[in-house]
């Protein structure tokens, strides 16, 4: 089954983990966890000892206080730059808490209070009239009524009318379904909580009220700060994503590097030796050059002699670059005229990489 499908949830795909895990488990558990907040760090960060794979990179305690955050009476809300891995750290989380993480409401402008709430079966209602059959749980209520955890991916992208419905919800724990009787209400069960990601350079969102951020203890995902763990995090995505295909081309560790040196010095303003460089307003995080890398070894081995190069990683790199601003196509140009062309005269993988770009960067 979970071979079957592009993308299974974290549950489905590590559910050998968390078996293990569960198995090992005698740490004290909080009122409706699956496991102890010490085995979700393990399911999170790796165990060795149990065969347990590390998943989020980069910043351990930020793990830690996520876990601490959803044990007390606060939400934890996942904030930082696209492509940090927000809405995979929030996945884990309620994947190892809950054994499930497809609670999720996907924030918008079109979602509305009822997506929040319930709605109706529409042809149960007519027929029968209010009745629980005939009620359409949402993620969040289903939460509740369960003690699990529910997601709000994009919370700021949700209108202020919505925003400050969830504000009842995380104060009171409760919803009320007056279609169903006049007291009638569900209440949150020990287990459940809330976690939210934003983004913080969408532009044209809703800001968060202070109410609202009251309910949220918030925690900033940062880049990957280790380029060690950037590598790693880069070549086991793209080869899981590789894996079922009949040709898969290794990525070469000089290839790997200038990926990485590539995505650092656009992201940061500043090279490892210190030379500045212009920053693009794409974003330039660890997600994107795991696509870049994905699109390379894709073209060489469909469209080449299997072989992969920086060159083609050069002639990927535009489709991530150019998204926003024309002006990065020249901040980009000049970093490869200022940065890449230096380093070609000492690199065959950087020559191949000056080749391509000022070939695929023509005006």
């Amino acid at each position: 089954m979970v071979d079957e499908i592009q993308r299974a949830p974290a549950e489905l795909r590590y559910g050998e983990e968390i078996a293990r895990l569960m198995a090992a488990d005698t740490a004290p558990k909080p009122n409706g966890w699956r496991l102890s907040p010490r085995a979700v760090r393990r399911f999170i960060l790796g165990d060795a000892s149990l065969d347990v794979q590390q998943k989020f990179f980069g910043d351990d305690p930020l793990v830690d206080r996520c876990i601490v955050s959803l044990m007390g009476h606060q939400g934890l809300m996942l904030v930082g730059e696209p492509g940090t891995a927000k809405s995979l750290l929030s996945e884990l989380l309620a994947a190892a808490i809950s054994g499930t993480s497809k609670l999720v409401v996907q924030g918008s402008a079109g979602i509305i209070e009822d997506h929040l709430r319930y709605g109706w079966n529409y042809a149960l209602l007519l027929a029968e009239g209010p009745s629980d059959r005939a009620l359409v749980a949402s993620p969040i209520l289903s939460a509740m009524r369960n003690g699990q955890i529910a997601r709000i991916e994009e919370l700021t992208r949700c209108a202020p009318e919505v925003q400050d419905a969830i504000i009842s919800l995380m104060s009171e724990k409760t919803i009320a379904i007056p279609e169903l009787g006049p007291e009638v209400e569900s209440r949150a069960i020990p287990g459940f909580n809330l976690i939210g990601t934003a983004n913080l350079r969408d532009r044209g969102v809703h800001d968060m009220s202070s109410a609202l951020k009251r309910r949220f203890n918030f925690e900033t995902v940062q880049p990957i700060a280790d380029a060690q763990f950037e590598k790693e995090l880069i070549s086991r995505q793209v080869a899981q994503r590789m894996a079922e295909s009949p040709i898969a081309p290794a990525v070469p560790h000089d290839v790997l590097d200038l990926v990485v040196d590539v995505f650092r010095d656009l992201r940061t303003g500043t090279t490892a030796d210190g030379a500045s460089v212009a920053i693009p307003n794409s974003v330039m995080s660890t997600a994107e050059a795991v696509n870049v890398t994905h699109a390379a070894v894709l073209e060489a081995a469909y469209l080449d002699d299997g072989t992969l190069t920086a060159g083609h990683v050069a002639r990927q790199l535009g489709g991530t670059v150019f998204k926003d601003d024309p002006e990065d196509a020249r901040k980009l140009r000049a970093y490869v005229d200022q940065i890449a062309k230096p380093r070609a005269r000492g690199s065959r993988a950087w020559a191949a990489f000056y080749k391509s770009a000022k070939e695929s960067l023509r005006d």
